[in-house]
C-alpha cells in the first residue's frame, strides 16, 4: 500500500536533510501504525459487510450526493500521491539512464495505465509483488557497495558527531514539538481513509485474512525503510 518510489526516496531524503535527519523521518513509523489501526478497527467490518469502495458506508448512511462529494477529496489524495511517486521514479530514472525527467515521468505513467488497462486488479497485485521484491533485493544490494564506497565517512560516526553536515540522526527542538506531533498524526490517522488500502482489505479472501493483512503489512513498511535509512545516512556522510 505505501512502499513506493516516494516512500523509499522520501525516507532517504528526510534522514539526509540537514538539521531534520532520522527523527523527521516519521513515514516509516508513520504509515506503520496507520496499517495497525486499520487492522484493528476498520479491516474487518469494512470486509465482512461486502463493501466494494471505502466511500460506500458514508453513501449508505448519507446518500449519493455526500457519497459523490468525499469522492473529490479521495481522488485528489490518489492524483497528489501518484504525482509523487511518478516524480520519485522519474527522478531515479534521470539519474541512472540520462534521460529527461518530464520523458520519463511520462513513460512510467503510460506504461502503468497499460498494464492496469490490460489486466486490471490481477495486474496490480502482480507488479506489487515484483516492485517489492525489486525495492528489497536492489536497495540491499546497493547498500554495502555504497556504504564502503572510500567517499563515505563511517555511518556509525556521522550519526553523531558533526562530520560534513550535522548529525543524520537529526533532533527534535523544543519550539517543533508541535509541527513533528502534527505530522506523526497526519501520517497515522491520515494513512487509514486511502482507497489504495482498503482495496486492499476488501479484496481479501476474508475478513480475518484482511486483519492479518494489515498487521503484516506494518511489519514490512518498516523493513522496506530500513535500506533507504541506511541509504540516507550514507548521503549524509560523503
Amino acid at each position: 500500500t505505501w512502499v513506493g518510489g516516494g516512500y523509499i526516496n522520501g525516507t532517504a531524503e528526510a534522514v539526509y536533510v540537514p538539521g531534520y535527519g532520522l527523527a523527521w523521518a516519521q513515514a516509516p513509523i508513520g504509515y506503520s501504525l496507520s496499517l495497525i489501526l486499520g487492522g484493528l478497527f476498520f479491516a474487518k467490518p469494512m470486509r465482512s459487510k461486502g463493501y466494494v469502495t471505502m466511500l460506500d458506508p458514508f453513501q449508505q448512511l448519507y446518500g449519493k450526493r455526500m457519497g459523490g462529494l468525499l469522492f473529490i477529496p479521495a481522488l485528489m489524495g490518489e492524483m497528489f500521491w501518484a504525482a509523487a511517486i511518478f516524480s520519485a521514479l522519474g527522478a531515479t530514472i534521470s539519474v541512472i539512464i540520462d534521460i529527461n525527467v518530464n520523458i520519463s515521468v511520462i513513460i512510467s505513467a503510460l506504461i502503468a495505465t497499460m498494464y492496469t488497462l490490460v489486466g486490471g486488479l490481477y495486474s496490480v497485485a502482480y507488479t506489487d509483488v515484483v516492485q517489492l521484491f525489486c525495492i528489497f533485493l536492489g536497495l540491499w544490494i546497493s547498500v554495502p557497495f555504497a556504504m564502503s564506497h572510500p567517499a563515505v565517512t563511517d555511518i556509525g560516526l556521522t550519526a553523531v558527531h558533526q562530520v560534513h553536515q550535522e548529525p543524520w540522526l537529526g533532533s527534535i527542538n523544543s519550539l517543533d514539538i508541535y509541527t513533528w506531533l502534527d505530522n506523526f498524526l497526519l501520517l497515522t490517522l491520515g494513512g487509514i481513509p486511502w482507497q489504495a488500502y482498503f482495496q486492499r482489505v476488501l479484496s481479501s479472501s476474508s475478513a480475518t485474512y484482511a486483519q492479518v493483512l494489515s498487521f503484516l503489512a506494518a511489519f514490512g513498511c518498516i523493513v522496506m525503510a530500513l535500506p533507504a535509512v541506511l541509504i540516507g545516512a550514507i548521503g549524509a556522510s560523503t
